[in-house]
């Protein structure tokens, strides 16, 4: 109760929760503040003439314009929101699950169990999450490419007059579609993003395992299950809280760095940015185009401002040494 009163005694956790109940609201009210398109849906809406070559300035049916491929921005910002938050609730709350169990377990057990996943902790915290979202990409892209000849051999192929083939997605197996629509930054991180909650949690678990009343526990004979979910776990999450809070806009920025740099999909946010960039400088000035770029930016900047600024709150509510 103490931590949660001095938690909300600081604005500059009423400013973070502001600012991500706006994200939050407009990711559930999506489909009253911009409906889809019911014959194309998802967050690229074409509005107007597909065939104007250059982003249209705000209108009453884009209010935010359009890029050059005439998608609104308006809609892509409001169901990114959607995108964003369930991209990085969904990444931080697996990698902080897997994290927390590995650490929580080698630091409970120590010995050769301890050590072996902390330096399995340590070699995969060294490793550049670029590299594994390449590595994804490249298998992704051999296993669908052995499911190709596979078909190919069955006859469920077209080829192109370029030579090239190109497969009809209905005569893919299970296992080629989910290959298709598998996000290899998504799966990179999930791989590369569980490390630091481990360090954390093992820290936490060796420390407080020496205590008296943990101690007292064993001696009364308690299970391994009771003393790490009653008296472990409780004692040694609290600080996991804090970097799942700031990893949430990371993750969402992570993102979006990966899909405009080429790899990746899925990210609306970022998606408005690839499709902008080229009319960010313009014959009339930086600004001429500035829905291209501007209000996607801002989001990202409030995004990650906003869930930030809950971690530090968390940090300082439920740090003990700051009470």
């Amino acid at each position: 109760m103490r931590s949660a009163q001095r938690f909300f005694t600081r604005w500059q956790n009423w400013v973070g929760l502001f600012l991500v109940l706006i994200f939050v609201v407009a990711a559930i009210a999506a489909p009253l503040l911009s409906p889809p398109d019911p014959k194309h849906p998802g967050p690229m809406k074409i509005i107007g003439r597909a065939t104007l070559l250059q982003p249209q300035p705000p209108s009453q049916a884009a209010p935010l314009g359009t890029l050059s491929n005439q998608a609104s921005v308006y809609h892509a910002l409001i169901w990114g929101s959607r995108s964003a938050l369930l991209f990085g609730l969904s990444v931080t709350l697996i990698s902080a699950i897997i994290g927390t169990i590995i650490g929580m377990i080698s630091a409970y057990f120590g010995g050769f169990v301890n050590s072996f996943f902390m330096r399995l902790t340590d070699a995969l915290l060294s490793f550049p999450i670029i590299a594994a979202i390449v590595l994804v990409q490249q298998l992704i892209s051999i296993a669908l490419y052995n499911g190709g000849i596979r078909i190919y051999t069955q006859g469920s192929v077209l080829v192109l007059p370029s030579g090239d083939f190109l497969f009809d997605p209905k005569d893919f197996p299970g296992m080629m579609n989910f290959l298709l629509d598998l996000d290899p930054v998504l799966v990179a991180l999930l791989l590369l993003s569980w490390m630091p909650y481990a360090r954390i949690m093992n820290t936490m678990v060796l420390r407080i395992k020496k205590t008296e009343y943990v101690e007292a526990a064993r001696a009364v004979g308690a299970r391994h299950f009771r003393i790490i979910f009653k008296h472990l776990l409780p004692n040694a999450i609290t600080p996991t809280f804090v970097l799942a809070a700031r990893d949430i806009a990371g993750m969402v920025i992570l993102q979006a760095t990966f899909v405009f740099i080429g790899f990746g999909k899925g990210a609306p946010w970022a998606t408005v940015l690839v499709y902008g960039r080229d009319w960010i400088y313009s014959q009339g000035g930086i600004f001429t185009y500035w829905w291209v770029f501007l209000p996607v930016t801002l989001a990202l900047i409030a995004f990650g401002i906003g869930w930030n600024l809950i971690g530090d709150g968390l940090n300082d509510a439920l740090n003990p040494r700051s009470q």
